[in-house]
Parts: C-alpha cells; structure tokens; sequence
C-alpha cells in the first residue's frame, strides 16, 4: 500500500481556532471526475485523502497532483477497505471532523457544510446526507429507486426503521465515532450499513440532513454494477444478523423445528402401536423435523462460539495495539 501526500504535522484539537475538516474519498477508476471533486471539496475542508482502491487509469495521480494525500492498495479490495484505510490515515491527522462522499461527483461539495454542521454543534456524532428528506432533491431512473428503497429496508432490519436513507455515502463523523468506524470489517458496498450497525452498538447519535443528487449525468458514465452492489448490502446485512444474533437467527427455528419432529415422532408411534401399519408420511416428516431441527441447533452454537471467539481476539487485539 502506497501512499503520496503532501507534508503537515498533526496539531491537537485544543491548540486549533477553528474545527480541522478532514474528507475521505475512496476512488476506483474516476480520472473523469476525481479532480472536479478534489478541488471543489478542498474549499470546504482543511485536508483531503483520496484512497485509490487499486485504479487502472490515472486517478490517484490526478489527486496527488492536486494535493490530496493519495495512498494505493495494491489490489483492489472494495470501498469499504478503502474507507477504513482513509479512516486509519485521517485519525493521524486528530481532525474534529472527518467527512465521507464518493469520488464520481454525484456528492456536491458545496454541502459538506450543511452535513458537517450537527457535528460542530454538538448535536450528533454521525450525519447522514439523506436523498429521502423532505428538501432533498434527487433525480435517480426508475431502477435505481426501486433498488436503492429495497436496501433501505433491508438494512432498516438491522439499522432501525428511524434512518431514511442508510445507503448513502456523503456522511459526517466526529472523533468518536470515527474510532468506532475503525472496527468496520466489511470490504465492499455494504460499508454503510455496518457503520449505522456500530453507531447503534456503541449508543452514537445518528442525525440527517437533506441533500441534492442528481444522476441523470452520472448514469453515464457510471461503472457501478447496481445487481452486484445490492448483492453486497445484502449479503452484509444478513452478515451480521448472523454474528449478532445467531441463537435467535438459528436456536429458536431450530427447538421449535426439534419439538415438531417430536410430536410427530410420538404420533407415529402411537398410530403404529394401535394399528400396526407403518405411516411412510408421518415417519418422514418425523425424521426430516428432528434431523433439521439438530442441525439448525448446531449452527447456531457454532456461530455462537465464533462470534465469542472473534470478540474476544478482537480485544485482545486492540489492548496489545
């Protein structure tokens, strides 16, 4: 992992007149738009990182030249990799506020104000630059509205029915809660969705603001696979329904699927004590309930004592960091 950047010493918040804005843009592959974004967002922020997520054209040279701090991985690993890189870069610098938009120019700069502004009043830890607040003003075809309304409500299982819009990418943090968004884990576009999942873990106040995209001129050129960035919120959803809640998502199925096979089991040997004919329907119903029911038993304590293995190499992890 490369990594270019202009030199700045980090200054500690106290010693600062004014709030230190750091903005993080991960960028595959946007030569055409990634300098309109770098100089627009420069005016509205005190520092730029661009992570170049492994870019065949020149994007990260066209940022570096511009003045962002430019790091490159060495292959490409997904937008949510690069956040976390950009995140690991940016607390270097001790900014007050870390603000989050994509690098193919759907995010305005000129509204990094408003989406920061929560923040610097103390308001809120995490803001949310929604496309789905009564101001906002958003353009997108047919296609993308009905996918972008699905993974909404998808994530709202995990994220909670409050949010409006929990997909999108133009975000604010604080100091706090940019050291939250550090124990991400998720590489691709399901990024978002664990971030809100942590904010709620970690009891982090969670606000939006209404913002203006328009998409008519980004379709385009857009490079975006929409099938294969819903496969990747979904499948991160369901990733942590999973890791959070293992013996509801599988123990409780699993008794209730147990005690069936049960039930049945009894029935089949009551019809056959008093009739003696062997009721193939009831035998595979038995054996098939209590079989599924075992096995549904199993995973969910193994997916239990993963996730407490996981937690608990994460901690020590982080003590001995």
């Amino acid at each position: 992992m490369k990594s270019s950047e202009p030199k700045m010493a980090s200054v500690s918040s106290e010693a600062r007149l004014k709030p230190f804005v750091v903005a993080c843009i991960p960028a595959l592959n946007e030569e055409k738009a990634i300098g309109r974004v770098v100089l627009q967002t420069q005016k509205y922020v005190d520092h730029v990182i661009v992570c170049d997520d492994c870019s065949e054209d020149y994007s990260g040279e066209i940022a570096s030249g511009l003045g962002a701090t430019v790091i490159r991985h060495g292959k490409n690993l997904g937008k949510g990799a690069a956040l976390r890189t950009a995140f690991y870069k940016a607390r270097t610098l001790n900014p007050d506020v870390v603000v989050t938009l994509d690098a193919d120019g759907q995010h305005d700069p000129t509204e990094i104000e408003r989406v920061i502004e929560p923040i610097l009043e103390g308001k809120s830890d995490i803001v949310i630059g929604s496309r789905f607040l009564k101001d906002s003003t958003s353009d997108p075809p047919f296609y993308r509205f009905i996918g972008m309304k699905f993974l909404n409500f998808i994530s709202s299982i995990k994220c909670g029915n409050d949010i409006v819009d929990t997909q999108s990418g133009f975000r604010a943090f604080s100091q706090k809660a940019l050291d939250v968004m550090l124990n991400c884990e998720v590489e691709g576009f399901g990024i978002e969705s664990e971030q809100l999942v942590l904010a709620k873990k970690h009891n982090l106040r969670i606000s939006e603001v209404p913002v203006n995209i328009m998409y008519r001129n980004l379709d385009k050129t857009s490079k975006r696979n929409p099938l294969r960035h819903g496969l990747d919120v979904v499948s991160a959803v369901l990733k942590l329904i999973v890791e959070d809640r293992p013996l509801l998502l599988f123990g409780i199925p699993g008794i209730i699927t147990l005690l069936i096979g049960v039930f049945y089991g009894i029935k089949f040997l009551w019809y056959f004590n008093y009739t003696r004919y062997f009721s193939l329907p009831l035998a595979i119903i038995s054996m098939g309930s209590f079989l599924m029911g075992v096995l549904l038993i199993m995973t969910s304590l193994i997916f239990h004592t993963l996730t407490r293995l996981k937690q608990s190499l994460n901690s020590k992890f982080k003590n001995n960091y």
